[in-house]
């Protein structure tokens, strides 16, 4: 067995609930025929990271190390590894291993991440026992299956983001069907939906982008909107009521919302949630009798939507914009992104000295 090159791997991690994460290390497991060691040298922060080290979803298992937009060099590879080598600029997203079977219910509908024995980037368990650890790390340890090729043209400190905010916007397109012609909406113009507007405007829909924040409306015409809504303002909301196929929901909207999100929709629309907000969601049964609009929710996107992620952003030019911390100022890159200050999505970058 090909033995891995860091078997103490050194980190950031969350010893308690709150935003701060401190230095930490922990031996990972032994690399398996199928596995690559990943060199960490870039690390987005998303939404995920910050409900996971608050305990927002009362699952976390501390210490543990999150993130899971991870951009490295492979420099170690398992022996029956082949579409890998050493020195691979590669990708991991939010899980590290499925069964990925023919028999399995989720993995042969390219639904993977609903895999019963899919186990996440952090805060999950392997079959053995062993705990997963993310990339606010030196390195990591993943299934091949796992690590994505990134394409020539793609630049490894933006193409960190779309392994989870990208495809997360991307598979739900892909699932749908979004197509030229159709009437696409977007809530939230943050981390989330500021590479909605690309994706969707690069499929050839008509976009619509809705902000609280109209200093935002110059940008998103400039990323692909068509309209730029002010959901403050009255008139522009009427202007768009019963005109939407899709809507894409990134921001964790308040649940009074939901009832006039449906008025947006056309006959048969479709409304997706991308994001986790706390509490429950309610709205009136009769708005969906009446409109005949779905409700759906999307997780991240699986191995093959994640591989047509990264194809379909180097062939349109899709990049998130970033900021950009050293890793020894990670918790100040948490507070940044706590506060709602990002613009739009924070990546931490490995120096040597950072760990």
């Amino acid at each position: 067995m090909v033995q891995g090159k860091i078997n103490e791997i050194r980190g950031w991690a969350a010893m308690e609930p709150g935003v701060k994460v401190e230095p930490w290390s922990y031996t990972p497991r032994p690399l398996g025929d199928n596995d690559v060691e990943i060199k960490i040298e870039y690390s987005g922060i998303c939404g995920s990271d910050m409900h996971t080290i608050k305990n927002e979803w009362m699952r976390t298992a501390y210490p543990t190390i999150v993130r899971h937009e991870i951009l490295g060099k492979v420099i170690t590879k398992g022996e029956k590894v082949t579409h890998l080598e050493e020195g691979d600029i590669v990708g991991v997203g939010a899980q590290v291993y499925s069964c990925l079977q023919d028999d399995c219910n989720a993995c042969s509908r390219d639904l993977d991440p609903h895999c019963p024995s899919c186990v996440a980037t952090y805060n999950s368990k392997y079959a053995d026992g062993h705990t997963s650890h993310g990339g606010y790390a030196e390195a990591i340890r993943v299934d091949a299956n796992y690590a994505f090729k990134i394409p020539a043209g793609l630049d490894p400190v933006y193409a960190a983001p779309l392994m989870c905010a990208g495809v997360t916007v991307f598979a739900p397109m892909l699932r749908k069907g979004v197509k030229k012609g159709d009437r696409v909406g977007i809530v939230g113009i943050g981390g989330l939906g500021h590479l909605a507007i690309q994706y969707a405007h690069a499929l050839g829909a008509e976009v619509v982008a809705f902000s609280h924040s109209p200093n935002k409306r110059e940008e998103c015409m400039k990323l692909g909107a068509t309209t730029f809504v002010n959901v403050s303002n009255k008139e522009e909301v009427d202007a768009v009521r019963h005109s939407l196929n899709f809507l894409f929901i990134t921001s964790d909207s308040k649940s009074s919302q939901y009832n006039d999100y449906i008025t947006w929709m056309t006959f048969e629309g479709q409304l997706a949630l991308l994001s986790l907000p706390m509490g429950q969601m309610a709205f009136s049964p009769i708005e969906f009798v009446l409109s005949e609009v779905a409700i759906t929710g999307s997780m991240i996107g699986g191995m093959n939507v994640l591989k047509k992620t990264l194809e379909f952003s180097a062939k349109h030019n899709i990049l998130p914009i970033i900021e950009r911390f050293p890793m020894d100022k990670i918790n100040e890159a948490l507070e940044h992104v706590s506060c709602g200050k990002a613009r739009y999505r924070a990546v931490l970058e490995n120096t040597p000295s950072d760990i």
